[in-house]
């Protein structure tokens, strides 16, 4: 999985491209975790994400509690929103 990050202002937008599972979910853990106390906001970008797994699933939950709610998922494919919604996430996440 690539992990292309860019901030702007209190922003940072984190676009995926591959699969968020096992394997690549500490990388994107690790790419929030190094956020610094200046992002108020954080954006996924999942227009390139093909599959997310459940290890996946809990770094959105552990993001979402390290941003206050200040998460934002965007541009998500029917597949990966099919586990989203199966998941409960598009009721507690805002996905656009």
């Amino acid at each position: 999985m690539d992990i292309t990050s860019t901030t702007e202002g209190a922003t940072t937008t984190i676009e995926l491209d591959g699969w968020l599972d096992t394997s690549t979910a500490p990388e994107l853990a690790e790419a929030i975790g190094q956020l610094d106390d200046s992002c108020e906001r954080l954006v996924l970008d999942f227009a390139k994400l093909q599959y997310i797994s459940s290890a996946g699933l809990r770094v959105l939950v552990s993001a979402h509690k390290k941003m206050n709610g200040e998460l934002m998922i965007k541009s998500v494919s029917p597949d990966v929103m099919t586990v989203l919604h199966m998941a409960g996430f598009d009721k507690r996440l805002n996905i656009s």
